[in-house]
């Protein structure tokens, strides 16, 4: 079934994305194509449940999401640096679902 999702995340972030750079634990920056967002948004836990992050966000489509991790920095085109303080499914079964990285000013 996710045959028909695979590809559309990547076509999404193509689109509504825009470039960002992402520096893995003090090492150097590289830039990817993500949406980062500083208004609340709604994400799906695990339990089913869904919680509001009020935290700025970043949406990555894996395989991207995959070279990500929790400590990681993230500069948008607004210049402030960002913390990546955690990571979220979006719940697609897409080989490309999007991953949802809660981000925190440095």
């Amino acid at each position: 079934m996710s045959e028909i999702f695979d590809g559309i995340a990547g076509q999404l972030n193509n689109l509504f994305g825009s470039p960002v750079q992402h520096a893995r634990n003090g090492g150097t920056a590289v830039t990817i194509q993500a949406r980062f967002r500083r208004t609340p948004i709604e994400i799906l836990e695990e339990d089913g449940n869904y919680v509001l992050l009020n935290s700025p966000t970043l949406r990555v489509p894996e395989p991207v999401a995959s070279s990500i991790a929790v400590g990681d920095q993230i500069t948008p085109d607004n210049g402030v640096i960002y913390d990546v303080l955690s990571r979220h499914d979006s719940g697609s079964p897409a080989v490309d679902a999007f991953v949802i990285f809660k981000l925190r000013e440095a």
